[in-house]
């Protein structure tokens, strides 16, 4: 039975309807329904409403231009239950090692979010932030754009890697896939590890969050922005198990039921992607099979990017965002200027401007001789919150947060910390 978590019955009123497909043609997991909530009477007759109290005035728009940062950080999905991803999970060391290299908990999580909010960043849309022009010969270039965002406020990108709920992420402390509230709203599935219970929340999930928090905090967002989601497909998208195995024949027995549950996978992500698009996120690729495009042939990336087209663009829609796998750049490094390989001209060619990798600045560099932008982002993770290998990470995100105050040593691993200033 799955269960609303930390009063969220009280919340949504009416029972949450949701799809949830079996996976593995197992049976599909049943839904709950909330008592709805008594309206509440009053007793007396509400005073009318003071129309002369003072507004407060809006706040002004100012420009953020092509020579000023925008800064971009990326999450890997969060850690719901640190103690048994950490320690009390079957997995190994060095896989809970790996977790602590590249994720965040959610307590961490939410303690990054406030402190970039109280440093005045607001959060923008990549597609704003660059977009591709045609000059008067023809010939498309991509271009930074000049912002308007409020005065004092400062623009910031938030992406997610990796949010398809991987079946490794299930067994190791993760939520578990994404559902639609009647509410509306997104809700994240969860399943506690050492309970067993399956419930709805939106307190564990890193999407789920940062909704939440712009709700509570709305000048947190431009127009509503939110985050951009880096998919894979080689385990569907979102928690759905939406990918095709090209290893089943077209005459293979089990095709049929294969295909059967399939579609019914992909239609329950459906309305998801569709709800978050219409709450200010967007998609990017992450590639189909999460490779390395620095040292992939041709012919394995031409055949990784259509299956991506195929099995992720046509649930997600186009996206003209690349987010490289592992930070490995086919372009070059910053300073080959215009010098490209073929791998990266040919994914250039399928329609991608925006590329993104990894790195210690939020940099980027508009190219002058094709129509793309190369950018890196920062990486909020262990790695980074321990102070990295040199110990200079603390310096270089303190304009975000201090990783004194975010790491959760009681929860991690005894790993240690370098910071130094």
């Amino acid at each position: 039975m799955i269960h609303f978590k930390k009063g969220t019955a009280a919340l949504l009123a009416l029972s949450l309807l949701f799809s949830l497909a079996a996976c593995g043609g197992g049976d599909p997991v049943p839904t709950t329904s909330a008592t709805p909530q008594p309206v509440p009477t009053q007793s007396e007759e509400p005073e009318p409403e003071d129309s002369t109290e003072p507004t407060m005035p809006p706040v002004p728009l100012v420009p953020w231009g092509p020579d000023q940062v925008v800064e971009h950080l990326f999450f890997h999905p969060v850690i719901a239950y640190p103690q048994w991803a950490f320690h009390d999970c079957p997995s190994s060391q060095s896989q809970k090692e790996g977790l602590d290299d590249w994720m965040v908990t959610v307590e961490e999580y939410n303690k990054i979010l406030q402190s970039v909010y109280e440093k005045n960043y607001i959060l923008v849309s990549m597609n704003d932030v660059w977009s591709e022009v045609t000059d008067e010969n023809g010939v498309a270039r991509m271009q930074r754009n000049t912002l308007m965002i409020p005065q004092g406020k400062k623009p910031l990108i938030i992406s997610f890697d990796d949010t398809n709920y991987y079946d490794y992420m299930l067994e190791e402390g993760f939520t578990s896939k994404l559902v639609l509230g009647s509410d509306g709203e997104i809700w994240a599935e969860c399943t506690d590890p050492y309970t067993q219970e399956t419930f709805l929340t939106q307190d564990l999930d890193a999407i789920t969050i940062l909704d939440k928090f712009v709700r509570e905090h709305p000048d947190f967002s431009l127009n509503g922005v939110k985050g951009c989601l880096s998919l894979t497909g080689y385990q569907g998208i979102l928690g759905y198990r939406t990918q095709n195995d090209i290893d089943i024949g077209e005459n293979d027995p089990a095709r049929p039921a294969f295909d059967a549950n399939r579609e019914k996978e992909r239609a329950a992500v459906r309305p998801i992607v569709q709800r978050l698009k219409e709450t200010g996120w967007y998609f990017g690729s992450h590639t189909w099979g999460h490779i390395n495009l620095a040292n992939s042939s041709m012919e394995r990336i031409q055949r990784d990017t259509r299956r991506w087209a195929e099995e992720v663009g046509s649930l997600v829609g186009e996206t003209n965002i690349l987010f490289y796998p592992h930070g490995a750049r086919p372009d070059g490094d910053h300073d080959q200027g215009e010098n490209y390989g073929e791998q990266f001209k040919w994914l250039q060619s399928q329609g991608f401007r925006i590329f993104a990798s990894v790195g210690i600045s939020s940099y980027s560099q508009v190219k002058k001789s094709i129509s793309a932008v190369i950018c890196d982002r920062l990486h909020p993770d262990g790695t980074t919150l321990r102070g990295g290998r040199n110990g200079k990470t603390l310096q270089q995100y303190i304009q975000f947060y201090d990783c004194r105050e975010i790491i959760d040593l009681e929860s991690r691993p005894n790993l240690g910390v370098t910071w130094s200033w």
